[in-house]
């Protein structure tokens, strides 16, 4: 049940996978083409299909791709409150119970093995696991990252309910002695970081998190440039899947020794820095500040000197860079936001921009609220809503199976205008 939940095609073979995620992309185009002929857009020119769609682009690796996988601790099937896993089941039918994760194929034997001693680890507690925040409880979930250069970074989510300093501090004690001395020493973790929290999720500005032993980050390589990675930073799930993405990104920009690129939610700033070569300048723009630390250090590290990196929402901070962009150069935007899409001031900033004649949209979910955007990149100009620039049109779509064995694609939309 874990494994059709998690992973619903793992029992088709891979090319079969690839099949089926491109007719999943077909639909998307064909309902976004209807969508634009709504607003008085023809786009149904090309077999109803609002650009002609290339075939998916397979992952070059298919099992245990993954770099991150965040696990839960709750019921088991057994009834072990303190099982860490995956959810099966629905709130709604009130049957969930957490499943570990060891026969899932996404997910590497490496981080398996952190979940398994993570269970260890709380199972001899006496301190009980929070399975709902206003019944107590304390041990939550563990994220697991990992690289191709070895390096594993486990991050641990604490309830802190009422314990004092002096109670946390044991408990911190005790995870490193387990993870250093103990048991979890064979995890042979790079970074193992502790984050008190009383919300779902929990950015590092709103709870720190403690590096209770290694180092304080840890690096990838990726296109032959070496990439740190913060505890929240977000980077491709795929590296090896993100190689290829990346460097047909690249080709898509078309981009010549003058043109600016603007890469927006650029994260550690790989798709920026794996381009910088190509073009005149990056100007980056995140909202997560580690992660700008990240990209800037990268920046350096690699001896990147063409780039600028913003930390802020996306919605704040460029429409004040466009607003008076005067440059001359070619301006190509790359956005690569997460599943809730670009805000409309976003958009906006960018429609209203004459510059960017060239715009690509990688979306992991173009069914959900990218398609909002999409929409609102190819509308007529509406001067009620402050649009006044020319609208974009779809002009190719290339789909990438970044997460085999799901029905989920990362999907690269090319806009021109």
């Amino acid at each position: 049940r874990l494994a059709n939940a998690v992973t619903p095609l793992w029992r088709l073979p891979y090319q079969e996978q690839l099949q089926v995620k491109y007719e999943s992309q077909r639909k998307i185009l064909q309902t976004l083409a209807s969508r634009l002929e709504e607003l008085g857009i023809d786009a149904q020119k090309r077999g109803g299909l609002c650009c002609p769609l290339q075939p998916v682009v397979p992952s070059p690796i298919i099992n245990g791709y993954r770099n991150k996988s965040t696990f839960s601790v709750n019921r088991g099937p057994d009834g072990n409150p303190k099982t860490v896993g995956l959810y099966v089941g629905t709130g709604r039918g009130r049957n969930i119970v957490c499943v570990k994760a060891n026969h899932v194929e996404n997910i590497p034997s490496k981080h398996k093995q952190v979940a398994q001693c993570y269970e260890e680890f709380i199972c001899h507690s006496p301190l009980d696991s929070c399975i709902l925040f206003h019944e107590g409880g304390h041990w939550r979930e563990l994220v697991v990252r990992t690289t191709s250069c070895g390096h594993t970074m486990a991050i641990i989510t604490f309830h802190p309910q009422q314990l004092g300093q002096e109670a946390l501090a044991t408990q911190k004690a005790l995870l490193k002695e387990f993870f250093t001395c103990g048991p979890g020493a064979v995890c042979a973790l790079t970074s193992l970081y502790f984050q008190e929290s009383t919300m779902t999720r929990c950015s590092h500005e709103q709870s720190p998190y403690q590096l209770l032993h290694g180092t304080p980050h840890i690096f990838e390589e990726l296109l032959g440039l070496k990439f740190r990675i913060s505890p929240d930073a977000f980077f491709q799930v795929n590296t090896a899947g993100a190689e290829v993405l990346y460097q047909a990104v690249g080709d898509l920009c078309q981009a010549t020794a003058d043109t600016v690129l603007l890469d927006i939610c650029c994260g550690t700033g790989t798709i920026g820095l794996s381009l910088a070569h190509q073009v005149s300048k990056v100007i980056g723009v995140e909202v997560v500040e580690k992660a700008i630390e990240d990209a800037e250090w990268n920046a350096a590290f690699n001896g990147i000197s063409n780039c600028e990196f913003h930390s802020g929402k996306a919605e704040a901070v460029l429409p004040q860079l466009l607003a008076l962009w005067e440059d001359g150069r070619p301006l190509v935007a790359v956005v690569n936001p997460s599943r809730a899409g670009l805000h409309y001031r976003v958009i906006r900033a960018i429609r209203n921009c004459r510059s960017i004649c060239r715009l690509l949209y990688i979306s992991c979910k173009p069914e959900g609220e990218a398609m909002r955007n999409f929409l609102e990149l190819c509308c007529p100009p509406d001067p009620k809503k402050k649009l006044v620039g020319e609208p974009f049109s779809p002009v190719l779509a290339i789909p990438f199976d970044m997460f085999p064995h799901t029905v989920h694609c990362e999907l690269v939309l090319l806009f021109t205008r």
